[in-house]
């Protein structure tokens, strides 16, 4: 299930529209998925923010709160916890505590950037319901 919604307009005379994205592939049931262009975008924050991606990584997390019940989390880390699934993708790492990954297996990370949203997409075939921000679900 896709937190996406397309309005399709004409761009005015002069502008011009994004190009468009191509679709989105499907994690792993028993996994997670981040797409090339969430990779390109975490690699980058990660060099400015001077983690290296050797020892840290990206970590993804639950916690409860927001509009719709969960929220999700997400940060960088130094290095793993001991008890994280590591993931890994084109020399990315990405780290999730075992609670979290109840909620996020399945899940797929997107960067998304266009005129009029940038930032991550959480697509989670677990949630049943998500606010219109994207950063909660339940």
């Amino acid at each position: 299930m896709s937190n996406f919604v397309n309005i399709g307009s004409k761009p005015a005379e002069g502008a011009s529209a994004a190009p468009p994205q191509p679709a989105v592939p499907q994690a792993p049931s028993t996994g997670l998925l981040v797409t090339e262009r969430a990779v390109k975008k975490i690699r980058s924050a990660m060099a400015k923010e001077g983690i290296s991606p050797e020892e840290g990584g990206l970590r993804l997390g639950v916690m409860g709160g927001g509009c719709s019940g969960l929220s999700y989390s997400i940060k960088f880390d130094t290095q793993p916890r001991e008890r994280d699934r590591i993931f890994e993708f084109d020399g990315v790492r990405v780290f999730v505590d075992p609670k979290s990954f109840l909620y996020l297996h399945g899940m797929t990370l997107d960067y998304e950037e266009t005129l009029m949203r940038q930032g991550f997409n959480f697509i989670n075939p677990n949630s049943t319901r998500s606010c219109g921000c994207g950063s909660s679900f339940s």
